[in-house]
C-alpha cells in the first residue's frame, strides 16, 4: 500500500464526516507535515502520512514537536486501519 492510498483513504473519510483534509504546503519551512484536518467547531490537528510501516524523517519529527509544543494535536498515520481513531480524537472535545 502506498502513501498516496492511506492519503486519500484520509481525505475521503474526513469529508464524509463533514470537514476537510488539506494539503499543508510551507514554503520555506521544510518538514510540516502532510494534511491539516479541519472539523466543525474549531476543531484541527496536523497530520504526517507515511506508507505502512514508514517512519518520519528526523526533520519531520522535530517538526511535529515545534507543533505539539505549541499546543497542536500532531498524527502519524501508516495505514488506513488508524484514520477512524484518529479522525475521532480529531473530532472530540
Amino acid at each position: 500500500m502506498r502513501e498516496s492510498f492511506v492519503e486519500k483513504k484520509l481525505t475521503t473519510e474526513a469529508k464524509k464526516r463533514g470537514g476537510l483534509a488539506v494539503k499543508f504546503v510551507s514554503p520555506g519551512l521544510d518538514g510540516v507535515p502532510d494534511r491539516l484536518v479541519l472539523f466543525p467547531g474549531g476543531r484541527l490537528a496536523f497530520v504526517e502520512l507515511k506508507a505502512p510501516g514508514k517512519k518520519p524523517r528526523p526533520l519531520q519529527v522535530r517538526r511535529a514537536n515545534q507543533l505539539t509544543a505549541l499546543g497542536f494535536r500532531v498524527y502519524v498515520v501508516d495505514n488506513t486501519e488508524m484514520i477512524g481513531g484518529v479522525l475521532d480524537e480529531i473530532q472530540s472535545p
